[in-house]
């Protein structure tokens, strides 16, 4: 996966004011908490590659 499959999910999946996950509830009707595994994986990526970038692994 991508970063734009990174970012996609993010778009989707927000904090609704009701505290659960408004991309799961849209997507597939389960009333998830936020933040869900599919934001938790997203943040996880993108946080992997500014650090390789950071410290020169990838550009």
């Amino acid at each position: 996966m991508s970063n734009d499959a990174e970012r996609q999910i993010l778009v989707v999946h927000l904090l609704a004011n009701d505290g659960l996950c408004t991309g799961c509830r849209a997507w597939w009707s389960r009333l998830t908490p936020y933040p869900c595994w599919q934001v938790d994986w997203a943040t996880s990526r993108q946080a992997r590659s500014m650090t390789a970038a950071l410290l020169g692994g990838r550009t």
